[in-house]
């Protein structure tokens, strides 16, 4: 009998017939046993592992299907002559995968990292209770892939809630449920791709939507900002037939496109033959005044793409985003999208229509706006009492950041003194295509997952780091 050096873990996770299998796959792969070889009897090998035969019998099993034995008339199983060099490289390359150290994830004291939510407030029990609720329905459309669109109760659902807070007027014809902004800008690039070479974003703007357009070949058009958003003049001047906007909440910078600016903008896009992406990223949380309507609302003539997401008003973990196309748009998404299966569950879906039409959704919106609105309080006076003169604040009337700038700062400087401090901040500057020749520090301050006491002391010890402990 071969020499079996192999230890056996009862108690473990993995069954035994799996780490019988294991250990002569790999005994053979590596060469320990040589082709050709005789593996023990189903009977002997049993007993010498004092373990069942049709535990053996199984393992066996396995590596003649995979092909590392094969068995032959009145003779035990034999080891077949798999290419060396195949082996070699198969555990060459299993060795570099196992050499991997498994990312570490730093935890820091204070994390101003935007787009993280209050965790203590995430309605865990009134989801986990109302998708028990739609579980326990007897629709068998629940079951399946649903609608290619989405959940028709959502749209609807979604379709009301939209003209109620957002002032936009559609069907639930025109709304189209996606799994997460990425997946739905895919679909709009797609439909570009048809029609234009080149599309418009704002400088500086999301990073991840401008790289969804340059992998789907687009060629970029960078039109700068000014004091009230973007410069609309200079993008008349351009060639951009669709533009990449996030009018009620400048995203990073944080300023809202004023009504005028908004006009010219409608105007541009009807003039031109052109479309306009608008993503409403995060409009449900506004702290001065009055809710503003969305620039969809203002579209007359059906050029405004209007993108909206439940990331940051409701749990990020459910990846559900939902745009509004245009009446135009709607035969070419109907066209080329028609065997698309709908990618979020629909279980998910009809769970969030229920939270819609039984008014929890809202209350939840309410609740949070409070909440963050206290939070966005004192960020902004904890930066005034520590800071004071070093910098200056900027989008201060909506959602969960803010943007500070710090003249005659080098920035890396300042971002390595934060880090080693325990401090994570995020740099604006991956945003910019081109950066402007101000000599200025520029930094997202996220607040939403903060308690009160963990942004004040914060900022207290950033302040002390940049400016006092130099």
């Amino acid at each position: 009998m071969l020499e079996i050096t192999l230890t056996l873990e009862h108690k473990g996770y993995k069954p035994i017939y799996i780490q019988v299998y294991e250990y002569f796959k790999n005994e053979i792969e590596t060469g320990r046993i040589p082709p050709k070889s005789k593996l023990p009897s189903i009977r002997g090998l049993a007993e010498h592992l004092c373990i069942s035969r049709n535990t053996i019998e199984n393992a066996y099993q396995q590596l003649i299907t995979e092909g590392y034995v094969h068995s032959e008339p009145r003779k035990r199983l034999i080891v077949n002559d798999i290419d060396n060099a195949l082996l070699s490289q198969l555990h060459s390359s299993q060795l570099q995968t196992n050499d991997v150290k498994e990312h570490r994830v730093e935890r820091f004291l204070y994390d101003f990292r935007y787009g993280n939510v209050d965790l203590d407030n995430i309605p865990h029990t009134l989801w986990k209770r109302q998708m028990n609720e739609v579980l326990a329905m007897d629709d068998e459309h629940l079951i399946f892939y649903g609608n290619k669109k989405g959940d028709l109760q959502l749209r609807q659902q979604l379709a009301h809630y939209l003209f109620q807070s957002r002032g936009i007027s559609c069907t639930a014809d025109e709304v189209i449920i996606g799994a997460g902004m990425y997946q739905l800008l895919s679909i709009i690039s797609q439909m570009f791709l048809r029609m234009l070479d080149t599309v418009a974003v704002e400088n500086p703007c999301y990073d991840g939507a401008r790289r969804v357009f340059i992998n789907h070949g687009f060629t970029i058009q960078s039109v700068p900002l000014e004091s009230d958003g973007l410069s609309i003049a200079q993008l008349e001047k351009g060639s951009a037939k669709a533009v990449y906007v996030t009018p009620s909440h400048q995203f990073p910078m944080g300023m809202i496109l004023p009504i005028q600016k908004r006009l010219s903008l409608l105007k541009w896009a009807s003039e031109n033959d052109s479309f306009i992406i608008e993503d409403d990223y995060d409009s449900e949380f506004r702290y001065q005044g009055k809710p503003i309507p969305a620039l969809k609302a203002l579209d007359r003539n059906e050029r405004v793409i209007y993108i909206g997401t439940f990331s940051k008003s409701f749990m990020p973990s459910i990846r559900v985003n939902y745009m509004v196309l245009p009446k135009r748009l709607l035969n070419i998404y109907d066209t080329h999208f028609a065997t698309y299966n709908q990618p979020v569950a629909t279980i998910i879906q009809r769970t969030l229509a229920q939270l819609l039409e039984k008014g929890i959704f809202e209350r939840h919106i309410r609740k949070m706006r409070k909440i963050y609105s206290q939070k966005h309080t004192v960020l902004i006076e904890a930066i005034k009492q520590y800071m004071g003169e070093y910098v200056h604040i900027q989008g201060t009337q909506a959602g969960l950041h803010v943007i500070i700038r710090i003249e005659n700062q080098d920035e890396e400087k300042l971002l390595d003194r934060a880090l080693a401090s325990g401090i994570n901040i995020y740099s604006a500057d991956k945003y910019w295509m081109e950066r402007p020749k101000d000599n200025a520090a520029y930094f997202l301050l996220g607040f939403g997952e903060l308690s009160h006491h963990d942004i004040v002391e914060g900022i207290k010890k950033l302040s002390y780091v940049w400016f006092d402990g130099e």
